[in-house]
């Protein structure tokens, strides 16, 4: 994401840590109030612009984890809720594109509103090498790939904000 923080003008992206979530349990919700990594995630969301999310594909949809974290935002009240988004998903042989596609179902419940194109879906299994050791995109496609899906992203938040 350094990559992307670097080449796109006006362009901030901050890395949301869904690690610390509990699984999602109502009965943690106490007089309105969730656990404080869920506050702090749920705040971060609702002081976003627009939501990039990144995650491999397992079993045709996505990650557990990622399931969580957006289950927990979507708790009343809704902080999803008229964020413009993107996706990219990754996978060892479709790129999870059914993940995407699940993604976007969900996304319908919760009044995200993604940007319809580019796609990008990466396969790791096909040459060149995708990622390092560290996770960071290294092939010069995918860069630009990347590069492309966020620049859209920017322009459709812009346009859903009234800025242009």
């Amino acid at each position: 994401m350094e990559l992307c923080n670097e080449s796109i003008p006006g362009l901030q992206i901050e890395h949301v840590d869904i690690e610390p979530l509990p699984f999602l349990n109502t009965d943690l919700e106490i007089a309105g109030k969730y656990p404080p990594p869920v506050e702090a995630f749920r705040r971060k969301i609702l002081e976003a612009d627009s939501i990039f999310f990144a995650s491999p594909e397992y079993n045709y949809s996505l990650s557990a984890p990622l399931k969580n974290a957006i289950d927990w935002a979507s708790r009343p009240p809704n902080v999803w809720a008229d964020k413009p988004a993107a996706i990219v998903s990754v996978s060892s042989d479709s790129g999870g594109k059914q993940s995407q596609y699940h993604l976007r179902q969900i996304g319908v419940f919760l009044d995200l509103h993604f940007i319809n194109k580019p796609e990008l879906f990466i396969v790791v299994q096909q040459p060149p090498k995708k990622f390092d050791s560290d996770g960071n995109v290294i092939d010069p496609q995918t860069k630009e790939q990347l590069k492309q899906v966020l620049l859209s992203l920017q322009a459709f938040t812009h346009r859903l904000r009234h800025d242009c």
